[in-house]
C-alpha cells in the first residue's frame, strides 16, 4: 500500500460484528438463562476507510488511535481491551460494549463468550481465538460486504426492549453456531447463524432494524438478499453494511482481510 494512504488510515484494525451481537451488553446478558452466551468478532486489515456509524467500531478505533498513537501496542490483549474499554467509556452513561475492543485487540477470529455472573458481564469470560489462514481465507472467500447506509442522525436502538430470556438464549446460542460454523468451513450454517441472529435481534431489540430515523426499508433489503444468498445480516444497529454469505458474487460488494498475527504490531 502506498505510504501515503497507509498513513491516513493509520494502523489500528477494523472489525466485523457477526452473530450474537448484543449479548455483550450487560442489560442483553442478564436475561439468559443459560450463560455464557456468545458472539464472533473478526479483525479487519486497515486497507481502506470504512465509513463511521456503520457497525465497524470505528468510534473504538479513533480511541485506541489516541490512546495509542495510531498503532496496536505490544501487550497481553485482555489487559489492552480494559485498557481501552476504559478511555472510551470513561463518563459516558450508555458504554459502549467490549465486544469492540475484543475485535480490534485479537486477531484472526474470535468467539467471546459472556456471562453476567462474570464481572457483571462487561468484560467476556473467554475469548476463544481461531487465527488458522485457512480459516481466514475461507471467510473472506464467502462473506460480502455491501455498502448500504449509516446509521442516521438521532437514531437510538434502545426505546423498545423486549428481553425475553428464551430470545436472549438463542441470541448467544447463534454465536457459538457462527463460530462453528467458520471452523468447520459449512457455509449453511454460517448463513442459519447469522439469519437466527437476525430473527433475535427483531425480537428482543425492534429498533435494531426499524425506527423513525430509518428512512430505508432495511429489514426489506435484507429478507431479499437472504431469499437471493442464503444468508445476510447488518453490520450493526441501524444499518451500515450488508454482510452476504454466499459462494457466489454480489454485485456492488465488496472483501476484505482478516488481521492475522505476525505483523500488526511495531517494536
Amino acid at each position: 500500500m502506498p505510504s501515503d494512504i497507509a498513513a491516513q488510515l493509520g494502523g489500528i484494525p477494523y472489525r466485523l460484528a457477526l452473530a450474537g451481537g448484543w449479548i455483550d451488553q450487560p442489560f442483553v446478558s442478564m436475561r439468559d438463562p443459560e450463560p455464557p452466551g456468545s458472539m464472533v468478532v473478526v479483525a479487519v486489515e486497515p486497507e481502506f476507510r470504512f465509513m463511521d456509524r456503520c457497525g465497524m467500531a470505528t468510534s473504538t478505533r479513533k480511541a485506541a488511535a489516541a490512546l495509542w498513537g495510531g498503532r496496536l501496542p505490544r501487550g497481553e490483549p485482555a489487559a489492552l481491551v480494559r485498557e481501552l474499554y476504559a478511555a472510551e467509556n470513561a463518563g459516558r452513561a450508555e458504554p459502549s460494549g467490549s465486544q469492540d475492543m475484543v475485535g480490534l485487540v485479537y486477531p484472526g477470529l474470535s468467539r467471546i463468550d459472556y456471562d453476567h455472573r462474570h464481572e457483571g458481564g462487561v468484560f467476556p469470560l473467554r475469548v476463544q481465538t481461531n487465527a488458522d489462514p485457512g480459516t481466514a481465507a475461507w471467510l473472506e472467500s464467502v462473506l460480502k460486504i455491501l455498502p448500504i447506509a449509516p446509521r442516521p442522525s438521532g437514531y437510538s436502538p434502545l426505546g423498545v426492549k423486549n428481553l425475553d430470556p428464551a430470545w436472549v438464549r438463542r441470541l448467544g446460542a447463534s454465536g457459538r453456531d457462527c463460530f462453528a460454523a467458520i471452523e468447520a468451513h459449512d457455509l449453511a450454517g454460517l448463513q442459519a447463524s447469522m439469519n437466527e441472529c437476525t430473527l433475535c435481534w427483531e425480537a428482543l431489540l425492534p429498533a435494531t432494524l426499524r425506527h423513525p430515523t430509518i428512512e430505508l426499508d432495511l429489514a426489506g433489503i435484507q429478507a431479499a438478499y437472504r431469499a437471493e444468498y442464503g444468508g445476510a445480516m447488518y453490520s450493526g444497529c441501524g444499518g451500515g453494511y450488508l454482510f452476504v454469505a454466499t459462494g457466489r458474487e454480489v454485485p456492488g460488494a465488496f472483501g476484505f482481510r482478516v488481521r492475522l498475527p505476525g505483523k500488526e504490531l511495531e517494536p
